[in-house]
């Protein structure tokens, strides 16, 4: 359940920079909505793995740093890092 990377629902603008690069190291302030805006994450069960997959994120990807973290009923919102190459 990810999007296609660069895809967008039909009607919404991008808020993208045009031309800057993603990968660039630096905070990013993002925002997962449920599909359709679904009460999903109210669920208990389902916050909690919203949580731990927050939580495993480093060892799964090392070039990034976990800040802030909210778990919202439809909705998530997260700041990470994404450090420099080492060297």
């Amino acid at each position: 359940m990810h999007r296609v990377r660069g895809s967008r629902s039909p009607g919404r603008r991008t808020i993208r920079l045009k031309g800057y690069d993603y990968a660039r190291p630096g905070a990013y302030f993002i925002t997962i909505c449920t599909h359709r805006r679904q009460m999903l994450m109210a669920r208990e069960a389902i916050a909690r793995i919203a949580r731990e997959t927050w939580d495993e994120l480093p060892s799964r990807f090392p070039a990034i740093a976990l800040d802030e973290f909210v778990i919202m009923p439809n909705h998530v919102h997260f700041i990470l890092w994404l450090q420099p190459p080492p060297g």
